[in-house]
């Protein structure tokens, strides 16, 4: 099962999730957060499209790890709980580690934040926005998103090519232009080797 909550404390609701049963997330919008050497469940939040894993507003931080602190039974009753957060991304994972160890592929991709107590009126905040769903509904919202990215990264890629497209147009247009500039400027005058009229009306020709 999946829990889902929502934090309001930035200008935009944010969601969160935690896995109760052991999950894959595999979710490249998520930043994950989780106990520093202590047993816990792991907490995810959903990053918004353009949203920074490592500028997130300090409410919505501590709200995460509130959630992070409460959901591990020994550091729930700790106070100085130190809670490590990182986008999804920077996991490590490898068949030898045991389940729900995490490790990371650059440790300067992370950041900590220490939570000095248990603050209840946030925790029960969030609990009142608790809603339960299967993880096969994290999987599809994830195929879902997936299909999302497929679908815009077509979408750009036929901009692109209209784009190419223009500009080999343009510079095929360029090409003649400069190829047939003399031609053009021989037509402008009348063709270059034709023949002129005086004020008479006369062809120059015709007199010897």
């Amino acid at each position: 099962m999946v829990y889902y909550f929502t934090s309001s404390v930035a200008d935009t609701p944010a969601v969160i999730y935690v896995g109760k049963d052991k999950f894959e997330n595999a979710d490249l919008r998520a930043c994950q957060f989780h106990a520093d050497n202590l047993s816990s469940a792991h907490v995810y939040l959903r990053l918004k499209p353009g949203q920074e894993w490592d500028q997130l507003p300090a409410g919505l931080v501590e709200d995460c790890a509130q959630l992070t602190k409460a959901n591990s039974i020994e550091g729930n009753k700790k106070d100085n709980v130190t809670v490590i957060y990182t986008p999804w991304s920077n996991l490590l994972k490898n068949a030898s580690m045991a389940t729900g160890q995490v490790s990371f592929k650059d440790q300067k991709k992370t950041r900590t934040v220490l939570v000095p107590t248990r603050l209840n009126a946030t925790v029960n905040r969030l609990m009142k926005t608790r809603t339960v769903a299967s993880v096969d509904g994290l999987f599809a919202d994830k195929e879902k998103h997936l299909s999302e990215l497929r679908a815009k990264a077509r979408e750009k890629a036929k901009e692109a090519r209209k784009e190419e497209e223009r500009l080999m147009k343009e510079r095929r247009e360029e090409k003649y232009k400069r190829e047939h500039a003399y031609e053009d400027l021989m037509n402008d005058e009348g063709g270059g080797v034709g023949k002129r009229s005086n004020q008479d009306g006369w062809d120059d020709d015709d007199f010897m």
